[in-house]
């Protein structure tokens, strides 16, 4: 059975790199004969360039392309529900196949496999659960704050093989590593791997900017603060007080938040000379795309990042939840991908459909020859900032607000994860997928992020 998700990732223009909006509870409900703003019949309503993307970089025909995208939303929605049912003994979920038409659910539970099974998707029963292993991972990451191991520069949870993975050129050493975090060495893989990843110093999302009118990086996302435009971006690029120029070498703005190492994300105020847009810089390989919000995608989903290196390049996702050592300390929680990427493009867009995902860390390798490339997830920087993503329009409450407004706990502009629950008028609803609550996303609206209890 095909399970669709579609990812739609913030693609921003750096003609304009600030949104104006507030946070709050949403003050008109949608036509509700009208599609969900999330939706499977929105899936794959892509341009045709970004299809060519697709078959370019992931060996794709156009139809296999938009069912892939369809298969990515499809997939989500189930996987969120599953996640819910199968609580303590939830153990991940991947897609496989050229079109990610496989959806994988693990559990520690075996009285759980047929519960997998009765949604569609494929049951593996597993030794730990993902609540275990990420525990086990954080021993490592606190181990690494306070001696980051340089011969073991990646671990990640992979949740196809229930173990904790470590990529090191020394294995004895790395064993040493997980020995010396207290981590259980049943739950350890030691992969031997000589990669070395490096930080990508080298706005649209994807076009250029400069820092203190030297070293360049890449726009991620546009933003707003209580009506204050600007852009999230890489935080290895620069720290509060560093002014930034834009792609043009305008004056543009100055860097507000900047955290690195231990994550990866800053946030850059820009002056009123620039104008946000919620597009990401194709490149001339494919249209600008556009950003509608930042659903969470799962392991084994296409997704595509825009630089102001390389341009525009598509793979997969291979594992959420991953720590990176770079010559400058460790970072953990961020996305691994086979995406490349070149100095330059860190801070650029990675985008799933229409979902922003993150932005462009560092990694190895290069577009030439192929690469591993690593991104900070994007709602982390919005959440730690209170940052709303720029989807288009304006935020700005309307003139005449109904006479009727909705009421509870969601609210526009709020981050949420998986398990959290909100009151919309009168009702409860469980959050499925992780997302920065959008204008119009109402729990009531978009069943695929949504379940009412």
């Amino acid at each position: 059975m095909s399970h669709r998700r579609v990812l739609r990732v913030a693609v921003l223009s750096v003609g304009a790199l600030c949104l104006a909006g507030t946070q709050g509870v949403a003050a008109a409900q949608p036509d509700p004969a009208a599609p969900a703003p999330y939706s499977a019949a929105a899936a794959a309503d892509v341009p045709p360039a970004m299809l060519k993307a697709m078959q370019r970089d992931l060996g794709l025909t156009e139809a296999q392309a938009k069912e892939a995208l369809v298969n990515q939303f499809d997939a989500g929605v189930t996987a969120g529900k599953l996640r819910l049912r199968l609580a303590g003994s939830f153990a991940g979920s991947w897609v496989s196949g050229k079109t990610g038409a496989t959806l994988h659910v693990a559990t520690s539970d075996p009285a759980e496999a047929g519960e997998i099974a009765g949604h569609g998707a494929r049951a593996k029963v597993v030794d730990h659960s993902l609540t275990e292993l990420t525990a086990a991972k954080a021993r490592l990451d606190r181990a690494a704050e306070r001696s980051a191991p340089a011969d073991s520069p990646v671990w990640y949870v992979d949740v196809r093989s229930n173990r904790i993975v470590v990529l090191s050129s020394a294995p004895a050493k790395a064993r040493d590593f997980v020995a010396a975090a207290g981590v259980d060495a049943g739950k350890v893989t030691v992969q031997r791997s000589d990669v070395r990843p490096r930080t990508y110093y080298d706005l649209r999302g994807g076009d250029a900017y400069y820092m203190n009118g030297s070293g360049r990086c890449s726009v991620g996302f546009p933003v707003t603060r209580g009506g204050q435009g600007g852009f999230v971006t890489a935080g290895h690029c620069g720290r509060p007080g560093t002014t930034t120029s834009g792609y043009n070498q305008v004056q543009q703005g100055s860097f507000q938040g900047s955290t690195f190492p231990g994550s990866d994300y800053a946030w850059v105020a820009a002056n009123s000379s620039w104008t946000p847009t919620a597009r990401v810089n194709g490149y001339g390989q494919v249209q600008d795309r556009a950003v509608t919000g930042s659903t969470v995608a799962q392991a084994g989903s296409p997704v595509c990042r825009s630089g102001s290196t390389t341009g525009w390049h598509c793979g997969t996702i291979q594992q959420l939840n991953t720590s990176v050592t770079y010559p400058q300390g460790t970072v953990s929680g961020v996305t691994r991908t086979n995406v490349c990427a070149e100095p330059g493009d860190s801070g650029g867009s990675f985008i799933a459909g229409t979902q922003a995902q993150g932005m462009t860390s560092g990694g190895s390798g290069n577009c030439s020859s192929g690469g591993t490339t690593f991104f900070q997830p994007v709602n982390e920087a919005l959440q730690v900032y209170g940052l709303t993503l720029f989807t288009g329009g304006s935020d700005d409450p309307p003139d005449d607000p109904p006479d009727d407004p909705p009421s509870g706990t969601w609210a526009v502009g709020t981050v949420y994860q998986v398990g959290d629950v909100v009151i919309y008028n009168g009702a409860s609803y469980r959050c499925l997928q992780a997302h920065q609550a959008q204008a119009g996303w109402t729990p009531s609206n978009v069943p695929a992020l949504w379940q009412r209890i």
